[in-house]
């Protein structure tokens, strides 16, 4: 087994993404699949306009039998998607159902056939010039696409760090909103923790519990129960949140949600971090506290094989869960 010894990050802040992968050839934007070199805006466009941006990050799977693409949990994403663009009151002006037909024909014009991801955005059209965008404006929607390396099965636990950032409570910048502008937040946790010589940060609330990593669900094991931060206690409504307790509960694991004390990390069995991105990543190290053995503990072994089993159809899933890319 890999322990924390062996674990190097990779890239700044999203190892999920092979930075030196060639653009896609296509984007869906407006409407429409254009040419990807093509989709550009004014730099006067951008400004205040991405404030309001808000967005989705989707996985696509190369089926277990290697002739299929599967779009994990498509419509549950797309729901997610809208409802930050109502609580941020601005307008997407497509229905749901094609935004999810415009996803599978933007991964079939592409041609994909290995693991995918998916970003699905929407932002203030036209010239923002207002210091405060306003209510009620309708938004430009674009999906991008590009390959992704799985994490899953690599024998790796990372350091985590308990930063001195606090995550935003639901009254200041609420997290369940996927908004571009939430993420500053996590950003600066995520470089704290690399010069304090970790791997990615937790974030406590502005009550002192535990929230979230950066762009992650996180979760502890203690004496064969998994525990996981409540959704009061400003963190994302995560799909792969969502998704690991209802595979736990099939395993026979116990789980709750409720509020968690930072000391709790300290004293778990294992912990781990879930999320679109990130999978099921395993965390050997708490503060420099090393967590059971430093390595992938049991139950989090469990879900990881049930997690990739699910989304690259080797489990039967739950209705909806799976999308098969037409050719």
């Amino acid at each position: 087994m890999t322990t924390v010894e062996g674990h190097r990050p990779g890239g700044a802040l999203g190892s999920f993404a092979d930075p030196s992968a060639a653009p896609a050839t296509w984007i869906w934007r407006d409407g429409a699949l254009v040419p990807w070199r093509e989709a550009t805006v004014h730099v006067t466009s951008v400004g205040h306009a991405s404030v309001a941006a808000v967005f989705e990050g989707i996985k696509a799977y190369r089926a277990v039998d290697g002739d299929r693409l599967l779009v994990f949990r498509l419509d549950d994403h797309l729901e997610r998607l809208y409802e930050s663009a109502r609580l941020c009151r601005t307008v997407i002006p497509f229905p749901p159902d094609e935004l999810r037909t415009a996803v599978l024909e933007t991964l079939r014009a592409n041609g994909y056939r290995d693991d995918t991801y998916v970003r699905p955005w929407a932002f203030p059209r036209g010239l923002i010039r207002e210091q405060m965008v306003p209510a009620g404006v309708e938004c430009e929607v674009v999906i991008d696409t590009w390959p992704f390396t799985s994490h899953l099965f690599r024998e790796r636990a990372c350091r985590a760090g308990v930063s001195t950032w606090t995550r935003p409570g639901d009254s200041q910048l609420p997290a369940r909103v996927k908004a571009f502008s939430n993420y500053h937040n996590g950003r600066l946790a995520v470089m704290e923790a690399r010069v304090n010589g970790h791997d990615w940060p937790v974030l406590l609330n502005d009550r002192g519990q535990v929230s979230e990593g950066a762009g992650a669900c996180i979760a502890l094991v203690r004496r064969g129960t998994v525990v996981t931060p409540s959704l009061t206690s400003a963190l994302l409504a995560g799909i792969t949140r969502s998704t690991v307790l209802d595979l736990l509960r099939d395993l026979g694991v116990p789980v709750e949600e409720r509020e968690v004390d930072r000391t709790e990390l300290a004293l778990a069995d294992e912990v781990f971090f879930v999320g679109t991105g990130w999978e099921v990543l395993p965390v050997g190290t708490i503060d420099g506290l090393v967590v059971g053995d430093g390595g992938t503990g049991p139950v989090t072994a469990r879900l990881e094989r049930a997690y990739a089993d699910t989304v690259r159809g080797v489990l039967p899933a739950r209705p909806g869960w799976l999308t098969e890319v037409p050719r």
